[in-house]
């Protein structure tokens, strides 16, 4: 059995707890005919009993479970210089925190284990994250200085299915915007009046449009999820880009978001100010940590 997008819901809202088919329709955000439906539907698969998610019901979730996550870490920060001159970005501490290590145990609370950074500028000074996180895997950009993070991405391209893919340098405050399991791929996003960054369009919930600046839009974030149809295609698409003239300079978000949308289908997933930011200047950094500001 496939699963609907609200039975999806609704099964993915009770691998938590057990909840009355009005809690579900507050968490769920579906109206209570919709959710009584849904969970008789579920319940005659066998995938609930009594309301309860049955070992059936988990295994029916499995194809939608991130699996892995992937960090474009390679970059040299420049924005963030003086402190990057010795230091990547990713591991540059605030408030007493390396910035990654809250994407890390973000992942980690998720279930999501099986990690890879994939590293160039300073690469050596990532070792010391094997301390807190002895079950990491570096993936090594050696052209890291020569092209865009495309590179970067395709150093990681056998991997990206059922897989979240995160710029290593987001400072997150509610790791549960990272989630165990997906209906579809999809792109984290924040709604807004106007931007000046990065944003998609989006229509019925896909995002049909990747540009820079714009009006009633979404302004990315830069954390995705690719599931395994699309991790694939992206594989062989990463690498067709980037042999491209002017493929080197390329974002790797721009393949798939840009130069091939047409093959994809990529569903906005809502988040908000307070849940993630990312610090681009050393302005932004000493307003967060008043330890920078002397």
């Amino acid at each position: 059995m496939v699963l609907t997008k609200k039975q999806f819901d609704v099964l993915v809202a009770l691998t938590d707890d057990k909840l009355s088919q009005r809690e579900l329709e507050e968490k769920t955000g579906y109206s209570l005919g919709t959710v009584n439906k849904a969970v008789k539907e579920l319940t005659s698969a066998g995938y609930l009993v009594d309301g309860e998610i049955t070992p059936k019901g988990i295994d029916a979730l499995e194809p939608y479970r991130a699996k892995r996550a992937i960090f474009i870490a390679a970059g040299f920060g420049s924005r963030l210089v003086p402190i990057t001159l010795n230091t990547p970005k990713p591991l540059v501490r605030i408030n007493g925190k390396r910035i990654i290590d809250g994407l890390i145990d973000a992942c980690l609370d998720a279930g999501i284990h099986e990690i890879y950074i994939v590293r160039g500028y300073l690469a050596e000074q990532f070792d010391q994250l094997l301390y807190k996180y002895p079950t990491l895997k570096f993936l090594d950009n050696p052209l890291y200085n020569e092209a865009n993070n495309i590179s970067s991405a395709l150093r990681a391209k056998q991997l990206l299915s059922n897989a979240y893919v995160f710029e290593a340098d987001l400072l997150i405050s509610n790791p549960k915007i990272i989630t165990k399991y997906h209906y579809t791929s999809d792109f984290l996003a924040i709604k807004k009046d106007r931007t000046d960054d990065w944003c998609f369009e989006v229509k019925d919930g896909i995002i049909t449009e990747q540009k820079v600046g714009g009006l009633d839009c979404w302004q990315m974030v830069g954390i995705s999820y690719w599931n395994e149809a699309d991790g694939h295609k992206l594989a062989t698409d990463l690498q067709e880009v980037y042999d491209m003239p002017g493929g080197k300079e390329k974002y790797w978000e721009q393949v798939p978001m840009a130069v091939c949308k047409d093959k994809y289908q990529v569903a906005v997933k809502p988040c908000y100010d307070e849940d993630i930011v990312e610090i681009d200047t050393f302005r932004e950094l000493k307003a967060i940590d008043k330890t920078y500001d002397v």
